[in-house]
């Protein structure tokens, strides 16, 4: 690793750590006289931002009985998306072992499943249903995997069994996440948990997420195949609106006529 790339790991570092002293304190605080602590999930946000990303949030996220489906690309998918919404999380078991991140998503209650463990659905299932009864969104990140974010995999439903039927007055909302440039950061292929953390933390410049809350929509009576064909829509339209303007804002090549140069008279 160069001698920079090196030196933005251990600020970005430092930076989490002086981070996690300051909020610690805080939360300390609030679970001191017995109130429910807002600051793990605002954490998360903060260090979304001290590893580079740079979250803009367009639409507005249903804040309580909303489950939301959202494409994956990177583990910083769970720190934006708690920042800017409070959320709690599904994640794969693998993400639980990483180091430093593994241990930062379970701040904010997230619950790690083993979709391999096919004995251990209706556990899991079992457990979303207890999370979705508290008074935050919780997000399921249905492709089961990261993807590069050039393509959105299909969408698994098994875990959607928590939501049918739905409890009363649930809603779900489909997240896009969309790092137009920055989806180099994606975890993808047999890249190691430690060597993708080490990579995003030395990488240099922002990372642009925009976080897309999409329509929320009534799950009633639709069965959760239906709810999980239904999101994934929404998402595919919004990943092609999202590439078109992503084409549209690319430098144009000049015509053959105006690229001639002239001498200087």
């Amino acid at each position: 690793m160069l001698l920079s790339a090196r030196l933005r790991l251990l600020r970005r570092a430092g930076g989490m750590l002086a981070a996690l002293l300051g909020y610690l304190v805080l939360h300390g605080g609030w679970r001191l006289v017995r109130r429910r602590s807002p600051w793990p999930p605002r954490f998360l946000g903060r260090i979304a931002r001290i590893v580079g990303a740079r979250v803009r949030v367009v639409g507005t996220p249903v804040p309580r009985d909303v489950l939301y489906l959202a494409n994956h690309q990177s583990w910083l998918d769970i720190l934006a998306i708690a920042g800017a919404s409070g959320s709690a999380f599904v994640a794969k078991g693998e993400l639980r072992d990483a180091p430093l991140v593994g241990w930062l998503c379970t701040l904010n209650h997230t619950l790690f499943v083993d979709r391999g463990d096919r004995l251990g659905v209706a556990r899991q299932i079992d457990t979303l249903r207890q999370a979705l009864a508290a008074d935050h969104p919780v997000t399921v990140f249905p492709e089961g995997t990261t993807g590069d974010g050039t393509t959105l995999l299909p969408f698994k439903a098994a875990l959607l069994g928590a939501i049918d039927p739905p409890p009363p007055g649930l809603r779900v909302q489909p997240v896009y996440l969309d790092y137009g440039a920055g989806r180099d950061i994606a975890w993808v292929g047999d890249e190691p948990g430690t060597a993708n953390a080490a990579r995003v933390l030395a990488r240099p410049g922002h990372v642009p997420l925009t976080i897309h809350f999409l329509e929320p929509f009534d799950p009633a009576g639709m069965g959760r195949k239906a709810v999980a064909a239904r999101a994934r829509d929404a998402i595919v339209v919004a990943m092609a609106s999202q590439a078109s303007a992503h084409d549209a804002e690319k430098p144009q090549p000049l015509h053959a006529a105006s690229a001639r140069t002239h001498p200087i008279r």
